[in-house]
């Protein structure tokens, strides 16, 4: 089983407007809603590929209970922890250029975290745990501490999609895979990577930390794969980007499923690098034909040691 946990989910609400005027009455062209939060686009996309998931998380509200019933509705299998607050809502605003404007999340209660963590005793060392995104305002990196020491006692493998302080402090515990970006990297190591030298610099520092494998997304450049054993640099197709939410998710997703799968690494990039480029070039998360089509195309070459 592959358990993904959002701390901080949401609602993600997508509005097109054509021509934006700020200060001005604007009218939506359409608008969308979908349960967001990077652990549940995870579970998403790992359901459409036909991997056994949970998502686990933090839900409260009349938006919780949205999430909760879409997600029952998609058949994926949740099991998410009550809270008294209200799951916030993200805007996604198209118009030309994407805007975000982003909650901050509810207050969790001391109970509440207590109850989440209780959930992971169930976990084994035959499953996965995929822990993504933000930690809302009221909690620490304690918890984040707290569930790490629990997956780890039961020989589980965990993957960890994070940044700054919250993902250095994952790296002793030995994740399965770290997934920053370029610019996350940067962040992390308060350094500017100029060139694709320096990305992999400081991208064998992730493993030196303490990560058993590293990818370094790119944007349009790809992304690079950092094993104990060698670099790798993987390309997909180009194709016209579309979303840009939730491709970082979904290359953890094809990551998390085809090693669970197979414990082949480089064949885990490459389902990454497929389900990453079929989620930017959608309206939404990766359709499996999508996925599957575009990994026969993934071109991966070999960097260095």
């Amino acid at each position: 089983m592959i358990y993904t946990i959002t701390l901080n989910p949401s609602i993600d609400y997508v509005v097109q407007v054509n021509q934006l005027n700020l200060g001005e009455l604007n009218k939506m062209e359409n608008a969308m809603m979908f349960p967001g939060g990077k652990g549940i686009n995870v579970s998403r996309v790992l359901h459409e590929l036909v991997y056994d998931t949970t998502a686990l998380g933090l839900l409260g509200g009349f938006t919780g209970d949205f999430i909760t019933d879409t997600l029952n509705n998609y058949g994926i299998r949740t099991n998410f922890t009550p809270i008294k607050g209200d799951t916030r809502i993200n805007i996604k605003l198209k118009s030309g250029i994407e805007t975000e404007i982003n909650g901050q999340g509810p207050e969790i209660l001391p109970h509440e975290a207590s109850e989440l963590l209780y959930q992971l005793e169930d976990i084994t060392n035959q499953d996965t745990v995929v822990l993504s995104g933000s930690t809302p305002p009221s909690l620490t990196n304690d918890l984040q501490r707290q569930m790490l020491e629990r997956i780890v006692e039961a020989g589980a493998g965990f993957v960890i999609d994070t940044t700054g302080a919250a993902l250095k402090s994952a790296l002793p515990y030995r994740p399965l895979l770290v997934k920053p970006n370029k610019d996350e990297l940067a962040e992390l190591f308060g350094v500017t990577l100029s060139n694709q030298e320096d990305v992999i610099n400081y991208g064998k520092q992730l493993l030196d930390l303490g990560a058993k494998n590293a990818i370094v997304s790119m944007a349009g450049d790809g992304a690079l794969l950092f094993t104990e054993e060698d670099i790798y640099h993987g390309q997909a197709p180009k194709g016209h980007v579309r979303n840009s939410v939730g491709a970082g998710d979904s290359m953890i997703a094809g990551f998390a499923g085809k090693y669970t799968e197979t414990a082949d690494v480089m064949e885990a990039f490459r389902m990454s690098l497929a389900a990453g480029s079929a989620t930017a070039f959608a309206d939404d998360l990766a359709m499996a034909g999508d996925v599957f089509s575009l990994r026969e195309k993934i071109d991966i070459t070999h960097i260095s040691k």
